[in-house]
């Protein structure tokens, strides 16, 4: 039996009322030439036994079960499995259209494109939101990357919008190149663990196809696979920082640095406000932390280059100004009013 074209990891992780949407929906493609490894990331709910009587019903889904070890440990455990010339994700609690598979494949076939991305649906308690590309469909050689790609991937020049989302979800990678990338995600990384891969994945294809079509349905207000916003948020966002910095070569990519800088301050702003939010009172503890995230040398780096007009939404401005000059009074002062 030869291998299929597509393989899909499904990471999962105690989200029993989900899960039968999302695997139905794999289920249902068009396309058929694809296995599924589900992930089973030590579920203390039904979850477990729900992948295994879908490998039972169906020969093409094969369920391992592991100790609970976060999003990017259970993606690691199932690459080894994969045997097919691309492969893919879904998140457990998402959902696909039914032709996704069919036209991103057919997109990878007739191209030859090392990745493909389509756009998607964030599912909110307000309704949908489309969110897509900033490029337009169709294949990017390298020369094409190189010149209208690359030069706005992470920060479109809109704060914060994206050239092209982080997401691996929404992306197929030709199995050498996820190889090279996925394994070397620290696992201590929560949030932003996804543009460790995709974004070194992109800047290394030879070829990406984008689509113009909304195949993933992303249900954002869904908590089972995010992180707590608590103080150790702040130490993963050191790690994320690092590593983007120390793996990509900006003497190639020298636009990325801007870029990267823009992001650095994004997380930042999505952080700081709850991790210090929570924590009572602004007492010593919470300054000394304040200060000496504000003089970790990405992130000093980053908020004195970004322009602060730049960036989106009062309160987001303020904070920023307080970030740069180490104002921790100001800043508690803005949490609170």
């Amino acid at each position: 039996m030869s291998n299929p074209f597509l393989s899909v990891i499904v990471p999962v992780y105690n989200v029993e009322p989900y899960l039968t949407q999302c695997l139905d929906s794999i289920l249902s493609q068009t396309f058929a030439d694809f296995e599924v490894i589900l992930v089973d990331d030590g579920s203390t709910d039904g979850s477990g036994a729900l992948c295994d009587s879908y490998a039972e019903k169906d020969g093409r889904f094969l369920c391992i079960h592991k100790e609970n070890g976060g999003l990017v440990s259970a993606r690691q455990a199932g690459f080894p499995y994969a045997k097919g010339q691309y492969v893919t994700f879904v998140d457990s609690d998402d959902w696909i259209a039914p032709g996704m598979y069919a036209r991103m494949c057919a997109a990878a076939e007739e191209t030859g494109a090392e990745a493909v991305c389509c756009n998607y649906t964030a599912v909110t308690k307000k309704g949908d939101i489309l969110c897509r590309s900033s490029f337009s469909a169709g294949l990017y050689d390298k020369a094409q990357l190189e010149e209208h790609v690359y030069p706005r991937m992470i920060y479109s020049g809109s704060y914060f919008t994206y050239g092209a989302a982080p997401n691996l979800w929404n992306k197929l990678f030709r199995r050498e190149l996820l190889a090279k990338n996925l394994c070397h995600v620290p696992l201590t990384v929560k949030v932003g663990e996804d543009a460790l891969v995709s974004y070194i994945c992109l800047l290394e294809a030879s070829s990406i196809y984008f689509c113009d079509e909304y195949f993933y349905y992303y249900r954002s207000s869904s908590s089972s696979l995010t992180h707590n916003m608590d103080q150790n948020r702040l130490a993963e966002n050191h790690v994320l920082f690092e590593t983007l910095l120390g793996t990509i070569d900006f003497s190639l990519y020298p636009y990325m640095e801007r870029q990267l800088n823009y992001y650095i301050v994004y997380q930042c702003l999505l952080t700081f406000v709850p991790v210090f939010s929570s924590m009572a009172g602004g007492d010593g503890d919470s300054r000394r932390l304040f200060l000496s995230e504000c003089a970790c040398p990405p992130v000093k780096k980053a908020f004195r280059h970004v322009r602060i007009s730049s960036i989106k939404g009062l309160h987001n401005r303020l904070y920023a100004l307080c970030i740069r000059y180490r104002l921790y009074r100001l800043f508690r002062f803005f949490l609170i009013h």
